[in-house]
């Protein structure tokens, strides 16, 4: 068993090894009292005022208490995460963390904007931690761009991927967690999806181009295509045919 799910976790791509292992190691260390979150959460008036900028990282990290929320959230940081770095982002390391990146600084921006407009700013205030948000992201990302894939929900119903977001979105409110967690995700992922996908195809402008100096942080594998050998794709001379 320890063995099966040491070989699970060394076959994880890069990223999304390196963001599981944050996550753990430092909601375990919350939990044990090693660290506090009172170091880690989103507070504007600490990085602004006291250059605590690491709090602009650390919030992504703590999933709150060890429950059964806290398993769902490594579930789908586990599953969809990898799933997005395995297959849409095969080969391309960088543009994955190039994602993570631009959907932090939307969730990011969005709580600090909210903070502001009168009637909401109380809301807002009240979401210090945004990992939530960015594990519901990258399963907003995934099902845009595997909506025809066939899923099931506990076993009660079926329903295809472009509605998973919606479900999970559902099953928060009647659980009774907060629906803003997982409505900041949705939008920071439509924003990804859109400027991605959607906007290029419209305009031929890819605005969300991975920057060079990411790029040269990651070593992406290249794909090499072999050719078989004593394959022909014309036909051979006239000379050749003449010695057969």
């Amino acid at each position: 068993m320890a063995q099966a799910v040491e070989e699970w976790y060394k076959q994880m791509p890069v990223i999304t090894r390196s963001y599981l292992t944050a996550a753990v190691v430092t909601t375990i260390g919350c939990s044990l009292d090693i660290i506090s979150p009172y170091h880690l959460y989103l507070n504007p008036r600490l990085v602004v005022k006291q250059y605590q900028f690491w709090r602009l990282i650390t919030n992504f990290l703590y999933f709150r208490k060890m429950d059964l929320d806290f398993l769902f959230h490594m579930f789908f940081l586990a599953r969809y995460c990898k799933l997005l770095e395995e297959n849409s982002f095969r080969g391309r390391t960088a543009d994955f963390f190039y994602m993570l990146l631009f959907g932090a600084t939307v969730l990011t921006g969005i709580v600090l904007l909210g903070g502001m407009i009168p009637y909401l700013s109380e809301s807002f205030a009240k979401i210090i931690f945004l990992s939530n948000s960015l594990t519901f992201m990258m399963v907003y990302v995934w099902s845009k761009q595997n909506p025809f894939i066939h899923m099931s929900f506990l076993g009660l119903f079926t329903f295809t991927a472009a509605y998973l977001p919606w479900v999970l979105l559902g099953f928060s409110v009647l659980v009774g967690a907060s629906a803003w967690v997982d409505l900041l995700g949705m939008i920071a992922g439509h924003a990804y999806y859109f400027l991605e996908d959607v906007y290029p195809r419209m305009t031929g402008r890819r605005p969300l181009k991975t920057p060079a100096f990411i790029k040269a942080l990651f070593a992406d594998d290249t794909v090499v295509v072999a050719r078989p050998a004593n394959v022909r794709f014309a036909a051979p001379p006239v000379d050749e045919r003449h010695q057969d």
